[in-house]
């Protein structure tokens, strides 16, 4: 039994932005409403006493449904030095993040109903956020044969994405947009054309050509973003657009849904907050794929989430080890670690400075992945799974490796002070995180 008091909520599914309180019983939301007496807490709850009730005063915070991160590497099976299940979830519910998708790129591949399984029942055993595996597209990654996908998707599968390598046939991209209807569930695309891409480790462009750093064209993406909505607009099939960086995608995505093609896509935040400028020889965190583009790709991907052209946010959440991104900048694999930090960073750098409200941060990371992948979540609604997060605009940390639940450290907030962070995370009503008592 939960009574949350006083807060502002702010759910976009049902237009609510507004000071009230909210109750929670079995795990389920029971109420909304201005403000309770303890009479009508009693009754909604079905107890006698009061203090059988867990009360969370909420003045001056916000309280919004669980975030939903559609994009979060977790690294288990087989690269747990990097991150695991148990570390990957932890971070994600001090992050805001109740729900998670898992992406294939693991090793093994989960490119079987078995592996699909594993990672599922491993997070019920972490018991902190959901965690929706995302199934590979071909078996072993290999961009050739199609995995089971109904089989898949009955293990427990909400998507399918050869994310970190892209499916470069136009053919097998055609037909696994084919197959993946029979499913309901979409294809994520990784949109890197390898040839245009080549070996290169930054966007190509006049920072790139300073630091004497190969670089990747745009058109590496923008070539396969045009691809693949032409496909699903003849196949009829559900593709979502993965990382979202060029302007020239954004053009596209946004004539595409003109044309009535079933296309979503998202944007991280580094692209918002950062650009090819911002590139480093000496911090590798910068060193991301899609690369950091420039300032006119970056005011383009914000028009586009504001205008709904591009439908949500994802972290894209890539931990390695320490020892391999203190290599060499040309050496070092490609990622950034982001949970943790990356709310944050979205209230001080977009909302603080008035380039979004907070009503549309949580329509774009709570609400709309929540619609698009079929997922409970994204809304206060009463009935509803107790998936919240107590936000803090107030609260301030300097980000050290100390305070990460990540085994990761590869973020460039590493030593910096942020401000805006959750404070309260529930998952099905049960806390899974409270900042006052780490």
């Amino acid at each position: 039994m939960l009574w949350i008091k006083n807060v502002r909520m702010v759910d976009p599914s049902q237009g609510i932005s507004a000071i009230g309180d909210l109750l929670v019983k079995d795990g389920r939301i029971a109420k909304t409403g201005e403000r309770f007496s303890e009479e009508d807490v009693l009754a909604v709850l079905g107890v006698k006493k009061i203090n059988q009730v867990d009360q969370v005063e909420g003045q001056g915070k916000y309280l919004f449904p669980g975030l939903i991160d559609v994009h979060v590497h977790l690294r288990e099976p087989g690269q747990e030095d990097k991150e695991d299940i148990q570390s990957g979830t932890r971070a994600a519910v001090r992050g805001g993040f109740t729900s998670i998708l898992a992406m294939a790129n693991t090793k093994p591949v989960v490119d079987t109903r078995a592996m699909v399984e594993f990672v599922r029942h491993q997070a019920q055993r972490a018991g902190k956020a959901r965690v929706y595996p995302v199934a590979a597209v071909t078996k072993g990654f290999l961009g050739q044969e199609l995995v089971e996908m109904v089989d898949l998707k009955d293990g427990g599968a909400v998507a399918f994405s050869d994310d970190g390598k892209g499916i470069q046939s136009a053919e097998t991209m055609r037909l696994s947009l084919e197959y993946a209807k029979l499913t309901g569930c979409p294809i994520i695309s990784h949109c890197e054309d390898n040839n245009l891409a080549g070996q290169g480790v930054m966007r190509k462009g006049e920072a790139s050509a300073r630091l004497g750093l190969k670089g990747i064209p745009a058109s590496a993406e923008s070539v396969m973003v045009a691809r693949d909505v032409l496909i699903a607009g003849e196949t009829g099939g559900k593709v979502h657009i993965a990382h979202v960086s060029t302007k020239e995608s954004v053009w596209i995505l946004r004539a595409a849904k003109k044309l009535g093609i079933d296309v979503s896509a998202e944007v991280n935040p580094h692209h918002l907050l950062f650009t090819d400028e911002d590139v480093k020889l000496t911090n590798a965190s910068y060193k991301v794929n899609p690369p950091l583009a420039g300032r006119e790709d970056q005011e383009a991907l914000l028009e586009g989430l504001l205008d709904g052209t591009i439908d949500m946010l994802a972290t894209d959440h890539a931990p390695h080890t320490w020892e391999e991104k203190t290599r060499p900048f040309a050496e070092t694999p490609f990622g950034i670690n982001a949970l943790e930090t990356v709310l944050a960073a979205v209230w001080q750098e977009l909302v603080l400075k008035g380039k979004m409200n907070i009503e549309k941060v949580v329509q774009l990371w709570s609400v709309n992945p929540a619609c698009r992948f079929g997922l409970e979540g994204g809304t206060l609604r009463a009935g509803t799974p107790a998936d919240l997060v107590l936000f803090d605009p107030a609260w301030r940390e300097i980000i050290t490796a100390e305070s990460l639940e990540s085994k990761a450290q590869n973020t460039p907030f590493l030593g910096k002070e942020l401000q805006g962070f959750p404070i309260m995370t529930w998952v099905g009503g049960k806390i899974v995180m409270n900042r006052d008592h780490n």
